[in-house]
């Protein structure tokens, strides 16, 4: 498992939103436990290249690597289960625990350091609203088959039971459960 210490000892990780494509994927394969076989780290990687490929301008000469993108996309998806599409604003070190059924609304922003496990949907609540979709602070721990639906905010290390519906905003460091989810707590 990644320690603190790699992250903080490796001259190539920069602390700044600067890092390059490469940088951000050796930071997101320390995050990962340096396995590269990981669909977490691989559907984070194409993520993460979508993103990249966007910036390269004119649009003729980023043709191929849009087709490239929306290839590897489609297999991330298709084999492991996991949606996670360029447009989501991801932060550093997100982890991706477990494959399948994990479905990320376009608009969804995931802090840094964040969990999320098998089975979880960021998604949109209502149809007349496509564009709504949740944010989630730092350090976000994501259980398995949570759904959060909706414009909510998930503060700052807060905790999201396995299972949970989350359709309201969760406070820092707190803990949501159930279905729709309740705060019971927080870490402290």
């Amino acid at each position: 498992m990644v320690t603190q210490q790699d992250l903080i000892s490796s001259p190539t990780l920069a602390t700044s939103n600067t890092l390059g494509l490469w940088q951000q994927i050796k930071e997101d394969w320390i995050a990962h436990g340096r396995d590269w076989t990981k669909p977490g780290f691989r559907a984070v990687a194409v993520q993460r290249f979508g993103v990249w490929r966007m910036k390269i301008e004119p649009k003729f000469l980023r043709a191929p690597f849009s087709i490239l993108y929306r290839a590897l996309y489609r297999k991330i998806r298709n084999t492991y289960g996991i949606e996670l599409p360029y447009t989501v604003k991801l932060g550093r070190r997100v982890i991706i625990e477990h494959q399948g059924a994990i479905v990320i609304h376009g608009n969804c922003t995931i802090g840094d350091d964040c969990i999320i496990r098998q089975g979880v949907t960021l998604g949109n609540r209502y149809l007349e609203r496509p564009f709504d979709a949740p944010k989630l602070g730092t350090r976000v721990n994501v259980g398995a088959g949570a759904k959060i639906f909706g414009d909510v905010t998930i503060g700052d290390r807060a905790n999201i039971g396995a299972n949970a519906v989350v359709l309201n905003n969760v406070p820092t460091e707190a803990t949501a459960v159930g279905i729709p989810a309740k705060i019971i707590g927080s870490r402290n």
